[in-house]
């Protein structure tokens, strides 16, 4: 079985937790249906027959933290991504704090 080399301890910890499978329930935009609304991969599990095996990562469930704060957590505020969900997810929150900061702003200027 393959691990970071960096933050081991931190990724076997979040690994356990999330039953070595992507905790994603959709937040990619992908509803999983056919794997009862949670993304079936798994790690060092193939993700299909062209592709190699998905290797997860332990990152924010929040993903609109910025890089440090990130960082600074702790192993129960992180969650197990497969790469395709982790950007799509990262994609889809950055989107929503941009509309929802640009909204804010807009209010400032209507009196």
């Amino acid at each position: 079985m393959s691990e970071p080399i960096v933050y081991a301890d931190q990724w076997r910890t979040v690994m356990a937790m999330a039953g070595r499978r992507c905790q994603c329930t959709g937040q990619c935009g992908n509803p999983h249906t056919k794997a009862g609304g949670r993304c079936p991969r798994g790690h060092d599990r193939h993700a299909s027959k062209h592709r190699g095996p998905v290797r997860l990562l332990a990152a924010p469930a929040d993903l609109t933290l910025s890089a440090l704060a990130a960082a600074s957590l702790p192993p129960g505020e992180l969650w197990a991504w497969c790469p395709d969900c982790h950007d799509a997810a990262r994609r889809a929150a950055q989107r929503t704090k941009r509309h929802t900061t640009s909204a804010d702003q807009d209010a400032l200027f209507s009196l």
